[in-house]
């Protein structure tokens, strides 16, 4: 059909050109979150490439949801400034027939807002906290170099600095080892001839040393000890950090339950985004009415305010269901049930004027205001 190709393609033409403007600014204001916690210190550099693109997509569903909404309403409106509705409306077509194209062009959108919420942003999250600790570790991990000072943090209640004069690239082993070590605010010295790197089973990395003395003292106190030892451990590097169990937004769907009220919420969510998906697509054909000798941008503004407040509900319900407030049923009937009003109502504000007992009864209301009149 002529009409439903000609819709579809102008939302299609619409949403390639939303969604890559969505896309830029999702990435934009991430990539500067991220880029401030690297020059802060508390993000590696090499890392800020991984977490945008899981940061990506764990925010992508909103922004597809926002993109369907978005590329029915500016087509529409548009038709309606230039007085294409008129045309079709003049042709059989009513308003209700839009429904079908935008239903026929949705459902793709749908079924990935559907696929990413319950699966990819999820994973993305659980992802995104595992490389956050693995590189927090690596970043403790600091390789010794023959004639350099190198400080170790692999453990964050003790400071750690460490000096080897020469490297024995057959053997593995280090010559002539400096360390100095404070703890508990004492400050100790080790020397030794020689040592070599050893990883344990749990994955800490010690650097082993042999033939050498240990120096302590206790700052502003004479306090001083000796000793010697034959073999000593210094802890350089921690173990690989065990894999996230992660919240309940980071868990596979089949790991949520609805007994447990955090996991419940999250369910709720979870089902709640393609569906408020499809609806939001759905409200745009009615609030996309715009007169032409009116202004243009009261109805945009409805429009948006609709979309924030369909997504708030949809959060404030989640909060309802994690604290026990409402039972899950509740809950996540509740959102849709009343979109699904205001899409009942905008549909009747715009197709009253066509409906004949409207006619029917203004005409009812001029007859008995004439025969009060008269009387």
């Amino acid at each position: 059909m002529i009409f439903e190709r000609a819709a579809r393609r102008e939302f299609a033409h619409a949403a390639s050109g939303i969604f890559v403007a969505l896309f830029a600014i999702l990435i934009s204001t991430q990539l500067i979150r991220l880029l401030n916690e690297a020059a802060g210190g508390r993000l590696a550099a090499e890392a800020v490439a991984a977490l945008l693109g899981f940061a990506a997509l764990r925010y992508l569903p909103t922004v597809l949801s926002l993109t369907l909404f978005m590329a029915v309403l500016l087509p529409l409106s548009r038709a309606y400034r230039d007085s294409e509705m008129v045309v079709w409306f003049s042709s059989g077509v009513a308003l209700t027939d839009w429904f079908r194209p935008v239903f026929r062009f949705a459902l793709p959108i749908v079924l990935g807002v559907a696929a990413l919420s319950m699966f990819l942003s999820p994973w993305a999250i659980l992802q995104s906290a595992n490389y956050r600790s693995q590189i927090e570790t690596k970043s403790d991990s600091v390789p010794l170099s023959p004639g350099a000072f190198r400080e170790v943090t692999a453990d964050k209640q003790i400071s750690r600095v460490i000096f080897v004069e020469r490297l024995d690239e057959d053997s593995g082993t280090f010559s002539n080892i400096f360390a100095s070590v404070i703890q508990d605010g004492r400050l100790g010295v080790v020397v030794a001839s020689k040592g070599y790197r050893e990883t344990m089973e749990n994955g800490d990395g010690f650097l082993m040393l042999s033939e050498g003395q240990r120096y302590e003292v206790e700052p502003g106190t004479p306090e001083f000890r000796i000793m010697e030892f034959e073999r000593y451990g210094l802890r350089i590097e921690e173990g690989k950090p065990p894999e996230q169990e992660g919240t309940p937004r980071s868990r596979v769907i089949w790991l949520l339950s609805l007994h447990n009220p955090d996991e419940a919420g999250e369910l709720l969510w979870r089902f709640g985004q393609p569906f408020a998906t499809l609806l939001l697509a759905f409200l745009a054909v009615p609030l996309s009415f715009i007169n032409p000798r009116a202004g243009h941008s009261m109805n945009m503004l409805f429009a948006l305010v609709v979309f924030t407040l369909y997504n708030n509900l949809l959060s404030v319900s989640q909060a309802w269901v994690a604290r026990e407030i409402f039972s899950f049923a509740a809950a996540a009937a509740l959102p849709h049930l009343l979109m699904l009003i205001i899409l009942a109502l905008l549909l009747y504000h715009r197709l009253a004027v066509f409906l004949p007992g409207r006619t029917l009864f203004f005409r009812f209301v001029r007859l008995f205001r004439l025969a009060k009149t008269r009387a």
